[in-house]
């Protein structure tokens, strides 16, 4: 039996509210610090230049098995949020630096797929019922993780980071974010573990809730100092969120990020 054109597109449609909404915004037993004062910047150190970070961050071919590029045009507006406290959050779910830096700039890593995710159909009208929601979820099944490097004069980076770990500890029943005229409510936060890399890291899980439907999903973000320069990291992973498994900010990018640093 085939899935009719109309129940193709309602799937497809609710998939893709869900997308814009968790997109547009994306330590063990609740502590998300990995490290203590090590490393911490020089009170007269110096930013990094944009040129400088450029060659810092990844590129394409360093990453096995995801494409690194540009970040799309469309993530340049960040989500707002009139909690303070998360404001830091809201920055890191945007592709942002969780404070303002001397210096900024970003990448787009989106893992690849080694299979077809249709099973050799050649077209939608070829699947049978069920398969069609299936090779939809294998399809988006992808972590795709914007990398932003920020650079702070003395110890801004430290600062910075310290704000974003406060901001897990206060905002754990999440608050309400605004980009383009579209809300999206964040309605939980919690600390996870973080990658240990860098001089200091914090990670942490945001449940995001669409205002339509009232469909839950996590995003997740980590911030790893290196020096006084930040690696902000932001995964969303829709096919998994459809299928109701577990991810995390892509291990490989944070690695791949982490070798450039050292």
């Amino acid at each position: 039996m085939k899935r009719s054109s109309s129940g193709r597109l309602g799937a497809t449609a609710t998939v893709s509210a869900l997308s814009l909404t968790l997109l547009v915004g994306c330590s063990d037993g609740g502590s998300t610090d990995s490290g203590d004062a090590k490393g911490a910047s020089k009170p007269d150190a110096k930013a990094l230049s944009t040129a400088e970070l450029k060659k810092l961050i990844i590129a394409e071919g360093e990453v096995p098995g995801y494409k690194v590029g540009a970040v799309p045009a469309g993530h340049a507006k960040p989500i707002t949020t009139a909690s303070t406290p998360c404001r830091p959050l809201a920055r890191v779910l945007s592709g942002l630096p969780p404070a303002d830096p001397a210096a900024q700039t970003d990448r787009l890593a989106t893992e690849r797929q080694d299979k077809d995710p249709t099973d050799g159909a050649t077209s939608l009208d070829d699947m049978a019922d069920g398969k069609f929601e299936d090779a939809l979820k294998r399809s988006m099944d992808r972590d795709v993780t914007t990398v932003n490097l920020s650079s702070y004069d003395g110890d801004g980076a430290a600062k910075a980071l310290a704000v974003v770990s406060e901001a897990v500890k206060s905002c754990t029943k999440g608050f309400t974010g605004e980009q383009a005229g579209t809300t999206a409510k964040i309605t939980e936060v919690s600390g996870v573990k973080s990658s240990a890399t860098g001089a200091q890291s914090v990670a942490f899980e945001a449940t995001v809730t669409d205002g339509n439907d009232g469909n839950a999903a996590p995003v997740y973000g980590e911030v790893v100092r290196h020096g006084n320069t930040l690696a902000s990291y932001y995964t969303v992973n829709i096919g998994a969120m459809m299928a109701k498994k577990g991810y995390a900010v892509s291990p490989r990018v944070v690695k791949a990020q982490s070798a450039k640093l050292k």
